[in-house]
């Protein structure tokens, strides 16, 4: 529900009455870099701009951003539950997601809080949802959420293995396709990156070959049998 404040004859709506229900926020992960991006538009309803430069993406600290999407004021108290989580379980990500998700789920006063989350550390991406539930991005490490989330993620998708596009490149390249798409979100975008170590970059390029490989020789052994 919206409050009104009024001053003489001015009535304006709050800041932190603002819903920001529609919305795009998109996680790419590629090389180095882990680029998180959201738009900035606020919508009431289903008609009228609040507002054009309010931030969805917040830094917790110097590993770990965080995307909303669905009620600001929900948005932040969750990313507040989430912060001390991740007290509670330094440098694990996924345990404190999970924690917080058994929280939502269980808890009287969270199962009424209306956001979903998108959460990027260098290792990891995640989304925790309204229902409660974390969920990983497919192998080519895109996830996305709100109103343009579907265009932003299929953009991403086809422009991820685009040899000269870097995640960021990747990343402002979908949400120009996504917002151009969407009517509740604008080109007015904040960005936050993570950089990845060499080290670790080449272990998961490493890995995925293998995987890759591992999967071709079985496609082929299926193949042989017919």
């Amino acid at each position: 529900m919206l409050r009104r404040l009024v001053n003489r004859s001015t009535s304006f709506v709050t800041e932190a009455a603002v819903q920001a229900r529609h919305t795009t926020i998109l996680s790419v992960r590629k090389g180095n870099k882990v680029i998180l991006i959201g738009d900035r538009q606020v919508t009431l309803g289903e008609r009228i701009v609040a507002k054009s430069s309010a931030c969805k993406l917040r830094k917790l600290n110097d590993n770990v951003v965080i995307g909303f999407a669905g009620s600001t004021a929900d948005a932040f108290a969750l990313m507040e539950k989430l912060e001390n989580k991740l007290n509670d379980f330094p440098d694990q990500l996924s345990r404190a997601a999970v924690e917080l998700a058994k929280d939502w789920r269980t808890d009287r006063a969270l199962r009424r809080l209306e956001a979903s989350l998108i959460v990027c550390n260098k290792e990891e991406t995640l989304e925790i949802d309204g229902q409660g539930n974390v969920i990983t991005p497919e192998e080519d490490g895109i996830i996305a959420i709100g109103s343009g989330g579907t265009y932003a993620k299929a953009a991403a998708r086809a422009l991820i293995d685009v040899e000269g596009y870097d995640a960021e490149h990747i990343a402002r390249k979908a949400m120009k396709i996504a917002t151009d798409i969407d009517v509740f979100s604008n080109s007015n975008w904040d960005v936050e990156m993570l950089t990845r170590e060499e080290e670790a970059v080449q272990k998961e390029e490493a890995e995925k070959a293998e995987k890759a490989e591992k999967a071709e020789k079985a496609e082929k052994a299926e193949k042989a049998k017919e």
